[in-house]
C-alpha cells in the first residue's frame, strides 16, 4: 500500500521474528562480521556480528552476493545480526577483545563464537549511507572463539609482513582475488600495514579507503591503454533505482551524478528533484568528493571493467533514486549495481547526439538538465576541447 519496493513494517517484523531470544550467553557462527564505529574517535565501539544461527552464515556479511537477494531479504539478514561490542581506543591492539576481533576478521569462513553480554540486548536497527544495515548492539563481558579461524595464505602473508604499507597490502589482496568486503574488514581491524601504524579504522572509512586505493591503482594502469572506439550506453534498473553508464572514446575521465526524487532517501521532504555530482579529469583525485563514498565505489566498478577490456575511456555515471527507495543500505549497493550494469549488453553510438536522444527515453529527468549538471557532457556538447 505504501508503494515502496519493500515493506519497512514487514521487514522489521520479519527481522524481529527471525531474531531468536538473546540470552546473556549467546552462541553463534560469525560470517565473520566485524564493526568499528566512528563516533567519539579515537575511542570507538568495536563489535563482532552474530547471526541467529550456527553453521554456514557467510551470506550475512557478503555484499558481493546480495544482489541475488531481494531488498527485504538483505534487510532481514542484516537486522538480525546482533553485535556484541566494547568501547576501545583505536591504538590499543593488544586489548584481549580487540585481538579476538582481529582473529575473526581475517577468517574467510564462518567462525563459531560465544559471547557473554553485560545486559539484555534490545532490538534496534542501524541504517547508514556507507555501511550495510546493522542489527542491535550490546556491550559484552567476554568473547570466546570456539573454532580456529581459516586464514588464507594471502591474508596471512600481509598480516605477517609488518613492513608492508596498508595500501600495498590492500592491492596485493585485491589482485589475489580476495573480496572487497573482506579487504575492508581486515583493514578496519588494523590487521595490515606497517606495524607502528596499525590501528582500528572505522568501518565506513575502511570501505571508502579500499574502494579509493584499488580504483586509483587500476586507473593508473589504464592511462597507457588505447581508448575505446565508440560511445557506449549501459542501463540497469532495480529497487527504485536507475543506473546509467556512458563510456566515451576519450582518455580517462570520470563523473558520478545522482538525482534524488522527492520522497527518496536523501530528499525525503523535498518538492523537486535534487541533482548533485562530482568528477575528475585526470588519473588522480586530490580532494574527497562532495557526493561521498558512492563516488569511489562506482569508480572501482568502472575501472575493473576497463581493465578487463584493456582500454581506457571517459565515464559518466548517472543514477536516479525514486520515492520507492527511501532507505540507506550502504555503498555496496552502488558498487555491485554498477558491476551488474556493465555486465549487461550495451548500445553503441557514433555521435553524442544519438546517445542523448536515446537517453531521453531512459531517464525521467529531462536530458537537458542532466547535460547541464554534467561537467563532462557539458564540455562535449558545447564542443570544447577536453584539454581546455
Amino acid at each position: 500500500m505504501c508503494g515502496l519496493e519493500y515493506c519497512p513494517a514487514l521487514a522489521r517484523a520479519l527481522s524481529l521474528q527471525a531474531l531468536r531470544p538473546v540470552s546473556r550467553i549467546y552462541s553463534s557462527s560469525s560470517p565473520p562480521s566485524v564493526y568499528v564505529g566512528w563516533l567519539r574517535y579515537p575511542e570507538v565501539t568495536a563489535a563482532a556480528g552474530l547471526p541467529p544461527e550456527v553453521g554456514e552464515t557467510s551470506i550475512y556479511d557478503y555484499p558481493e552476493k546480495w544482489l541475488e537477494l531481494s531488498l527485504d531479504d538483505v534487510l532481514r539478514l542484516r537486522l538480525t545480526l546482533v553485535r556484541g561490542g566494547a568501547l576501545v581506543r583505536v591504538h590499543d591492539l593488544s586489548n584481549n577483545f580487540v585481538s579476538k576481533l582481529r582473529e575473526l576478521s581475517m577468517s574467510s569462513k564462518p567462525v563459531d563464537v560465544e559471547v557473554v553480554f553485560e545486559k539484555r540486548v534490545r532490538p534496534r536497527a542501524i541504517l547508514d549511507e556507507n555501511v550495510p544495515p546493522m542489527g542491535p548492539l550490546a556491550p559484552v563481558r567476554r568473547l570466546d572463539i570456539g573454532s580456529n579461524p581459516y586464514v588464507s595464505r594471502y591474508v596471512e602473508k600481509v598480516h605477517g609482513d609488518v613492513d608492508l604499507g596498508a595500501k600495498k597490502a590492500v592491492l596485493y589482496l585485491y589482485k589475489s582475488s580476495v573480496p572487497i568486503s573482506t579487504i575492508a574488514r581486515i583493514l578496519s581491524t588494523g590487521s595490515v600495514g606497517k606495524l607502528w601504524r596499525r590501528k582500528l579504522v572505522p568501518t565506513r572509512w575502511a570501505i571508502t579507503a579500499v574502494d579509493s586505493a584499488i580504483s586509483e591503482a587500476l586507473v593508473r594502469e589504464l592511462v597507457d591503454k588505447p581508448p575505446i572506439n565508440e560511445i557506449r550506453l549501459y542501463t540497469n534498473a532495480r529497487s527504485g533505482n536507475l543506473f546509467v553508464v556512458v563510456l566515451l572514446p576519450t582518455r580517462w575521465m570520470f563523473e558520478w551524478i545522482e538525482a534524488w526524487f522527492p520522497g527518496s532517501t536523501w530528499n525525503a521532504f523535498g518538492e523537486e528533484v535534487v541533482i548533485e555530482g562530482d568528477w575528475e579529469l585526470t588519473s588522480r583525485r586530490e580532494k574527497y568528493p562532495s557526493i561521498g563514498g558512492c563516488y569511489y565505489a562506482s569508480r572501482l566498478a568502472v575501472a575493473e571493467y576497463l581493465s578487463r577490456l584493456g582500454r581506457q575511456a571517459g565515464a559518466v555515471l548517472y543514477r536516479e533514486i525514486y520515492p520507492s527507495f527511501n532507505i540507506p543500505i550502504g555503498v555496496w549497493f552502488v558498487r555491485e549495481m554498477v558491476r551488474a550494469t556493465l555486465s549487461r549488453p550495451c548500445r553503441v553510438y557514433s555521435n553524442l547526439g544519438d546517445l542523448l536522444a536515446d537517453l531521453k527515453d531512459v531517464a525521467r529527468v529531462p536530458v537537458e538538465r542532466i547535460v547541464e549538471k554534467s561537467r563532462i557532457l557539458n564540455l562535449l556538447v558545447r564542443g570544447r576541447r577536453l584539454l581546455d
